[in-house]
């Protein structure tokens, strides 16, 4: 998911193709006779190290996760949502995990998405004043050319829409470069790092906002930076419509320690032309690619040397549907328990990709790690107390479509804010107005593990603030120190499915893993690719999980949970206290629309 907004779902989140076999779902299991939230839980947790060490000997030495990576990376490639590529790959996973014996796999229908989209080929070429091939590829959704296309480059620069009237009638059938030429600094930091002892010390810190509640003036700003940019955006690309440009090339953004170098280029939301290309009333309409900064550069050079420049562009793309839908693929290690067998414990993460590279750290490394997690399970004949259900989510990268669409349909929502600048974001980003409808199932599920870091082994668990789970994870992974994993922290991570269950007041939790190259070199770039994969952090992150959600489901208590979002109650909660100040007169009462 892209890295700027990742940061923003944490505080909105709670807000809230191809044609696939419908699938009936399966019946809500009976809510079991127990309230989560008054449930006294034990001092000290009943640990079955033997079960540790089988899992470990299973996990370790007898792994089959790479098998998994290179079937779906290789074997089917990006999975892009609403795309053939993802079709596949759900029909895979549903398939896989029946042959491993899991129970009731099956695709669940989350919605409508938009768009079926394909990238066929893409290539480009300099013609003058030298002959240079050129890196890039078509941004998601962007429609083809007509065919091989040869134009003058012009570079075309736009902070505000008067800016257009300078290139109105001089743009017809030109290649528009659109987007500054950034820095591109040296390489002087490793792009593959793992934490340190010390930054794993800090990270269990929990740093206190001095901000008085809400968003701090950094976010509204960057919220309001982001909304102008999506303004100005389409109305860019409605102006190079009507235009007639022949394409568009876009710079690649850079990479942690300068990592968008040397031919790597990110490819993303952040390199569409509009907020929601994938919807048929607003997609793309003209071709769009972005370049490798090297490429880009050495046309942008040229143009502003005033040097006459001529590319030759080819973008062949293809739309396979209008109105595509989303599907998760769900499978279950039924329980066992008479008393505890309707429980849940679930663990999963997102199956969908961008195209740029196929998918391998972000999320294949998820996806197939998951699939092993259960694997060793099944492998280990595992009867479990409580009912273990995987669930690999579609429609992440565009806004966690997919496990919020699940969330919402079994375990309740809140309603949005309908005022007019909250409709204007994106829907994961608006604002949750309460009260939570919460449904029977959600008392239900235990807990839910999520894996969307990439490809770095496991070093701890973000708690998401849930301070009475702290304890717990501490006596589980004493055992795995060993491994490496050793640190809890109360800090809330964001942008990853995990929140869709918090959201509803489900313990969610994302693991702590080493950042590898993720955030440098492969976090949606054309590197996303199998050789990224670390076999043996794989192997290690598919353990731990698989012993986390074993102990979930042994153990005679749910996890504990926070106490049930109010969403409803935050402006009030924040709200000044009133009277403080003396002499203080109230001002007129506005009324404010939700």
């Amino acid at each position: 998911m892209k890295k700027v907004l990742k940061s923003l779902f944490p505080m909105f989140l709670l807000s809230a193709s191809v044609a696939l076999p419908a699938v009936e779902k399966p019946k809500a299991a009976a809510t079991a006779p127990v309230d989560p939230y008054s449930e006294v839980q034990p001092a000290t947790e009943s640990l079955d190290l033997n079960m540790y060490q089988r899992i470990r000997e299973e996990g370790l030495n007898h792994s089959h996760v790479m098998e998994f990576a290179s079937a779906l990376m290789d074997g089917i490639g990006p999975r892009l949502t609403g795309s053939p590529n993802l079709k596949k790959a759900n029909e895979w996973t549903r398939d896989t995990l029946t042959k491993i014996g899991l129970d009731n796999a099956h695709l669940e229908d989350w919605g409508e998405f938009g768009l079926g989209w394909q990238q066929l080929n893409t290539w480009a070429r300099m013609v003058t004043p030298d002959t240079a091939i050129l890196i890039m590829q078509a941004t998601p959704w962007s429609p083809s050319t007509t065919g091989p296309v040869t134009g003058d480059v012009v570079y075309v620069k736009v902070q505000a829409e008067k800016d257009l009237d300078q290139y109105k009638g001089k743009l017809g059938g030109k290649i528009v470069l659109f987007g500054a030429m950034r820095d591109v600094p040296p390489v002087d930091k490793a792009l593959f790092e793992r934490y340190s002892d010390k930054e794993l010390e800090d990270l269990a810190g929990f740093p206190v906002n001095g901000n008085a509640g809400g968003l701090s003036p950094e976010m509204e700003a960057r919220i309001h930076a982001y909304l102008e940019r999506i303004k100005l955006i389409d109305k860019v690309a409605q102006f190079f419509a009507d235009e007639k440009v022949a394409a568009v090339i876009e710079p690649s953004r850079d990479g942690k320690n300068g990592g968008g170098s040397g031919g790597t280029f990110f490819d993303d939301n952040g390199a569409t032309l509009g907020r929601t290309p994938y919807k048929a009333e607003s997609q793309m309409k003209v071709p769009v690619a972005v370049a490798a900064i090297e490429s880009y550069g050495r046309l942008y050079r040229l143009t502003q040397a005033h040097v006459p420049v001529t590319v030759q562009v080819d973008i062949e793309t293809r739309f396979t549907g209008d109105h595509e839908h989303g599907y998760n693929t769900i499978a279950e290690i039924p329980g066992t328990d008479p008393r505890l067998k309707d429980q849940v414990v679930m663990l999963g993460g997102h199956l969908d990709s961008w195209i740029a590279g196929t998918g391998a750290t972000d999320n294949g490394a998820g996806t197939v790690v998951a699939m092993e997690a259960v694997r060793i399970l099944k492998a280990l004949d595992v009867k479990p107390r409580r009912t273990i259900r995987i669930a690999l989510w579609t429609g992440e990268e565009q806004g966690l479509f997919g496990s919020r669409g699940y969330v919402k349909q079994h375990f309740g929502s809140a309603p949005l804010s309908t005022a007019p600048d909250q409709q204007a974001l994106p829907e994961f980003l608006r604002k949750a107005i309460g009260p939570l409808d919460v449904k029977p199932e959600q008392k239900i599920i235990s807990a839910y593990f999520n894996v969307d870091n990439g490809s770095g082994k496991i070093r701890g668990v973000y708690l998401q603030g849930n301070a009475a789970v702290a304890p717990i994870f501490a006596q589980w992974i004493a055992p795995l120190k060993d491994l490496g994993v050793t640190t809890l922290t109360m800090r809330n991570t964001g942008g990853t499915d995990h929140l869709s269950f918090d959201a509803v007041g489900i313990p969610g939790f994302q693991f702590v893993q080493d950042d590898l190259d993720y955030e440098s070199r492969t976090h949606h770039s054309n590197e996303d690719t199998v050789e990224r994969l670390q076999a043996a952090d794989l192997k290690q992150i598919a353990t731990v999980e698989a012993i986390f959600v074993y102990n979930s489901a042994q153990r005679d208590q749910m996890m504990p949970r926070k106490p049930l979002p109010q969403p409803q109650m935050e402006d009030q909660r924040n709200a000044p206290l009133p009277d403080i100040f003396p002499g203080a007169v109230a001002p007129p009462a506005v009324e404010h629309k939700q």
